[in-house]
């Protein structure tokens, strides 16, 4: 059954990015083999969960969005350390498009070539249409018993909050920031949520349709989660909470204030565990942290920091950004020179003198060599996003008392008790202490890139920034020695802060408008 049905996604995938071609004529007959809510339910977890993935400096499996990191101010270059091998020059080679901004993201250094663009793309959407076809094929299934409706609420709940989390990544990837003004002629990515195979070719829903279609999906999924009264196994499938948090992340995308303040709120109240860290001595993003809510998908964060020349280390500016008495800039990071990088164990282990090939993973979560991350560097709900979201709402609204409480409630289990870490500002100063927290607080879980965007468009307190990477090139993709050092530059209000179409895509969707993105120039530094 399993493999039927992932045939019957795969056909439907092919034609939604071609949009040519006959689909099959066996897909009403391949549902018949779905006899119960479980068959849906094992569907779900093989084909439209993200798979936890292993990813380290040996391992090398894409991860969907591994190169999300790259796009904001979180991570630089690093110019010094061991020499890479081949698998680690060729992850570099395939990052240069996305870390200077390109016009098109697969271009090379050289400018001779394009390596492939739409591998996220594409997982995405396959993703998406196995819960088409799920929730199409659930209104089949039994329900005469009290469990069989169970396993359908189930079923129902999870397909439709994966489907809303896939197409509001998708949108916040290719379609522009949320602005309420223009939402609904901004293009976004194509909607389908149909199983039915179509052939034709697909054009660009715009942002407001797009979120239309995750609120639908979430309001869904919260309904039929809320009925669901089958134990939890994990955090690697979603319930109700994961739900309530999703809601108030796109209200705050959205400008909705009230509503983004009220379901984190649902969540602070349901889930109001963090971690202290002036207790805790145990890694941070692992399965059993409390905060956890939800995790899907692997992490591309431990081959990103290596200490190796032509790798990447954590920006120095954010580095600096964390006070002495936050203990985050303690227990996430480890320095050597001009390389940041997170720790790998507690503060005071044998690690810390460097002895760096024990010390080169990201272990803010934990991560060893042949080990799997046990929770996602893109796809993770986590209970301290929903005191940063609630502040956020808060203060826009002008509730200063609340938002204060909140972020300092969040600091109180951050930074020494010893510290003045209560939050005080009031006005522009307490807004921008928030998204100053929040830079902190969710470093490297995939928000930066896409707060950035948002902020741009906010009608409380709208805010750019310029960013530059710089970009060295090498006599060859193993070697230390310089050739030249470049500066690309990131303006404010930049186009290219949106990505742009996958070339794939735009050549078997003839006509499909694209992004408009500059070419992106350079400034020699050496």
């Amino acid at each position: 059954m399993k493999k039927k049905l992932t045939y019957i996604c795969m056909v439907g995938l092919a034609l939604l990015l071609q949009g040519c071609g006959k689909f099959l004529e066996e897909y009403s007959q391949d549902t018949d083999y779905v006899r119960t809510w479980k068959d849906l339910d094992e569907l779900l977890i093989g084909d439209c969960y993200l798979p936890v993935e292993e990813s380290n400096y040996i391992s090398y499996s894409t991860n969907v969005g591994s190169w999300l990191h790259l796009l904001a101010d979180e991570v630089e270059e690093c110019q010094s350390g061991y020499v890479m091998n081949q698998a680690e020059g060729d992850y570099r080679a395939k990052s240069f498009g996305y870390y200077t901004w390109q016009q098109r993201v697969g271009q090379n250094e050289t400018f001779t070539d394009f390596y492939v663009e739409n591998e996220t793309w594409t997982k995405i959407y396959y993703c998406i249409n196995v819960a088409n076809n799920i929730l199409e094929s659930v209104e089949d299934v039994p329900q005469s018993s009290d469990a069989e409706r169970q396993g359908v609420h189930k079923v129902k709940g999870e397909a439709h909050f994966l489907r809303a989390f896939y197409y509001f990544w998708l949108a916040n990837l290719y379609g522009k920031p949320y602005h309420p003004a223009t939402a609904a002629t901004d293009l976004c990515v194509p909607l389908k949520t149909s199983a039915v195979v179509e052939d034709r070719k697909f054009d660009r829903a715009t942002v407001a349709e797009i979120y239309a279609q995750v609120l639908t999906d979430l309001a869904e999924a919260e309904n039929h989660l809320a009925q669901n009264k089958m134990e939890r196994k994990s955090i690697y499938r979603a319930d109700v909470v994961s739900c309530y948090l999703l809601l108030s992340r796109v209200y705050l995308y959205m400008q909705n204030w009230q509503k983004a303040a009220e379901y984190a709120k649902l969540v602070m109240d349901a889930h109001p565990s963090l971690m202290n860290l002036n207790v805790a001595t145990g890694k941070f993003l692992v399965k059993d942290n409390a905060e956890n809510i939800f995790s899907m998908g692997g992490s591309d964060v431990p081959r990103l920091f290596n200490y190796l020349c032509q790798s990447y280390s954590v920006s120095r500016e954010l580095y600096a950004a964390y006070s002495s008495s936050d203990l985050r800039k303690v227990r996430w990071f480890w320095q050597k020179g001009n390389f940041v990088g997170p720790i790998r164990t507690p503060v005071g282990s044998t690690y810390l003198t460097y002895n760096v090939k024990d010390a080169d993973y990201y272990t803010k979560a934990y991560s060893m060599n042949y080990y799997q991350e046990e929770v996602s560097g893109l796809f993770l709900l986590r209970s301290a996003e929903a005191y940063l979201n609630y502040a956020e709402a808060e203060a826009y609204m002008g509730d200063e008392a609340e938002a204060q409480r909140a972020v300092t409630m969040l600091r109180a289990n951050r930074f020494d008790t010893s510290s003045n870490y209560q939050v005080t500002a009031t006005g522009a100063d307490l807004i921008s202490a928030i998204r100053r927290e929040r830079r902190l607080e969710l470093v490297l879980e995939g928000h930066r890139w896409f707060d950035l965007r948002r902020y741009m468009v906010c009608q409380v307190q709208p805010e750019s920034i310029s960013i530059a990477h710089e970009w060295t090139t090498y006599s060859d993709h193993l070697s230390t020695k310089v050739v030249e050092r470049r500066r690309y530059v990131l303006e404010e209000n930049d186009p290219a802060y949106t990505l742009p179409i996958p070339q794939e895509v735009l050549t078997f969707n003839t006509g499909m408008e694209n992004n408009v993105r500059p070419w992106r120039n350079y400034t020699s530094v050496q």
